[in-house]
């Protein structure tokens, strides 16, 4: 064989053997690209189903804030249409979750039993949720409450967690692929590199997606969705940390939007949302930008937690609050003219975020009854939550005594005729031990508690026992009961008060229940579907304190009443003030263009009674006819009337 045979053979042999090189260099690419094409589609699979996993922690962690904001807009009493509204609200963020829980199941393929898990677990939390929304539909909000808190809220902590287990595992499991892909990467050179490149693009995209989602979920539970002000839990976190904090106690203010409602009901859910957003920048423009926090706390309600406890800055921003919130709203082409009551409490030592948030809301709600605009916190304002529940404690005795919880009657006087007209019981506690306490020291406590309906049946029952004895005895006495806002507009309060009607044997129009301005215009349609009630049993109404709220005439024509009383504040200076004449004279002349009878109370002397005379009034009560006295004193006098108030 000539060399030249041996070298042409050798450049074949080397041809083929680069060829073949080559062959399997190309096969190698091709086979190792394949490889990093499983591998770039098992990290996309492993990134669907860590989405997955956020999309449900993200849902369920909305479905959570959807079913707490329901039994807020119950315990809020809300309207139908708002309870409707929350509950397909709730219903609809059960069924959000369902879907992401399917599709979980779907991409988890790795570990299709912890996704059944999962999902399992859910739907023993949907069952709750539909008791929960049921209870709801119900009325029963204390049984709601109980089932969020013992049920549903554990539940869902539980899925929460599981939720994020499952996440930090499905992140360590998309490393471990990383890794793999690296080590595979070294044989592709260029084009392997570049499938490195974009395995970290797509890690970055995924780290960044993960901490969006994570940052998405805990913006969610602190933040208000409608205004972007911090809700009531970071509130509350804030100012757990500004009690712990600071040397001197932080101040809070709570902030009331007087007449939201008629604004949301009147003009719709849309310039509600506006008004609150405007709300919502007028706060944040007048607090102090780093030491002062503003939050929503729920529906009209907002509050600002002044840091650094200097009580005289609470007043300042109070002051900036009040000439902000005095300018029109203009929203949508629509003008809002509202006022706000605002409440202030600065913590003292010992006190907790509870009891000061408590301090602060029952300021606010004495800004808004005196019509003060701002009020700040004393300790007259409140009572001792001690001495308080010994209160409570005590009244509770007493009802089951009959010798503590007295009626005492004050007569009411036709200013024409001198002629009884009525009587209205009024109700006083002798206590064992500390004699006679006034009704203004217990009964506000006892109407923040649900005792106040069994005191109103008690105080019911006896003042018409009291005019079923006058029946008998042959005196036709009419008798007045105060009944508070809480019985009112209990569901249960027409048919007790039916029961009582047919255990005295009275008749109906005999009864008339006094109601206060405050007690229509906090509920304005169950008011007047309440007062219906009661006219349809043949009891009589009396709108009493007239002129001391915010009456708006065009509930007062529709109200289902008798009777306007005409407050005390109006009556004591009658005779000397112009002004206040004018005030009665129009409030007389009103009640009779309505058909109503109207009374004055308060009344002291004889100029007044005279005044009242001469503009028309019906009917007087006060000192100067008769104080309230024990029905054993009063029923001997019946039968002077009217001859010994003509003498």
């Amino acid at each position: 064989m000539s060399v030249h045979g041996v070298r042409g053979r050798r450049k074949r042999w080397l041809t083929v053997a680069l060829a073949g090189v080559l062959v399997l260099l190309s096969g190698n690419t091709v086979f190792a690209g394949w490889q990093q094409t499983r591998v770039i589609e098992s990290l996309a699979a492993a990134a669907d189903r860590t989405d997955a996993y956020q999309q449900v922690a993200y849902l369920a962690a909305r479905e959570m804030a959807v079913v707490e904001a329901a039994l807020r807009s119950a315990g809020d009493g809300d309207t139908a249409g708002d309870g409707d509204a929350a509950r397909r609200q709730v219903l609809a963020a059960d069924r959000a979750v369902k879907a992401a829980m399917t599709n979980l199941m779907r991409v988890e393929t790795d570990r299709p039993r912890t996704a059944g898990m999962l999902a399992q677990q859910h739907i023993n939390l949907n069952a709750e949720v539909l008791r929960y929304v049921a209870q709801l539909d119900e009325g029963n909000t204390a049984a709601a409450r109980n089932t969020l808190h013992t049920v549903i809220e554990p539940s869902s902590a539980r899925i929460t967690a599981n939720l994020l287990d499952a996440q930090d595992v499905q992140l360590a499991r998309y490393a471990e692929q990383k890794a793999s892909a690296e080590r595979k990467s070294r044989y592709l050179m260029y084009g392997v590199a570049l499938c490195f490149v974009v395995g970290q693009v797509v890690l970055a995209m995924f780290a960044w997606s993960s901490r969006s989602h994570r940052r998405q979920v805990e913006a969610m539970a602190t933040t208000d969705g409608l205004t972007g002000l911090p809700n009531r839990r970071a509130f509350n976190a804030q100012a757990r940390i500004a009690l712990q904090a600071a040397a001197a106690g932080p101040t809070t203010l709570v902030l009331n939007l007087d007449g939201f409602r008629a604004v949301n009901d009147q003009l719709g859910q849309h310039i509600g949302d506006l008004l609150l957003i405007e709300c919502a920048r007028r706060l944040t423009s007048s607090v102090r930008a780093e030491e002062d926090l503003a939050a929503r706390l729920s529906g009209d309600e907002f509050a600002v937690l002044l840091r650094d406890g200097d009580a005289d800055d609470g007043d300042l921003v109070a002051e900036r609050l009040l000439a902000a919130f005095d300018e029109p709203f203009v929203l949508d082409s629509v003008t809002v003219d509202l006022e706000v009551s605002i409440g202030a409490a600065t913590a003292t030592p010992g006190v907790d975020v509870t009891g000061l948030m408590r301090n602060a809301d029952t300021a606010m709600h004495l800004a808004k009854q005196q019509h003060q605009g701002f009020h700040r916190f004393v300790t007259a304002d409140g009572h001792d939550p001690a001495a308080r529940l010994t209160l409570l404690g005590d009244l509770r005795r007493a009802l089951d005594d009959p010798d503590q919880l007295l009626l005492h009657y004050q007569p009411k006087i036709s200013l024409r005729t001198g002629a009884l007209a009525g009587v209205e019981a009024l109700a006083r506690w002798q206590h064992p031990v500390k004699g006679m306490i006034s009704p203004g020291d217990f009964i506000p406590v006892v109407e923040t508690t649900s005792l106040i309906h069994r005191f109103t049946d008690q105080v019911m029952g006896e003042a018409l026992a009291q005019a079923r004895r006058w029946l008998d005895a042959g005196h036709r006495v009419p008798v007045a009961v105060n009944i508070s806002t809480r019985s009112l507009l209990d569901a249960g309060f027409g048919d007790r008060l039916a029961a009582r009607l047919d255990e005295s044997g009275v008749p109906a129009g005999l009864l008339t229940i006094e109601i206060t301005e405050h007690t229509v215009m906090t509920d304005p349609d169950t008011a007047i579907a309440a007062l219906g009630r009661v006219r349809e049993l043949g009891v009589k109404a009396s709108i009493d304190d007239y002129g001391t709220g915010y009456s708006s005439m065009s509930y007062l024509k529709v109200l289902p009443v008798d009777e306007l009383k005409i407050d005390r504040s109006f009556v004591c200076d009658l005779a000397a003030d112009a002004s206040s004449r004018a005030l009665v004279a129009s409030t007389v002349e009103l009640g009779h263009q309505l058909g109503l009878s109207v009374v004055a109370e308060g009344i002291e002397d004889e100029p007044t009674a005279d005044a009242l005379r001469e503009l028309g009034c019906d009917v007087g009560q006060g000192y100067f006819f008769a104080r309230p006295v024990p029905p054993a004193e009063l029923t001997p006098r019946l039968a002077d009337y009217p001859a010994a108030i003509a003498a």
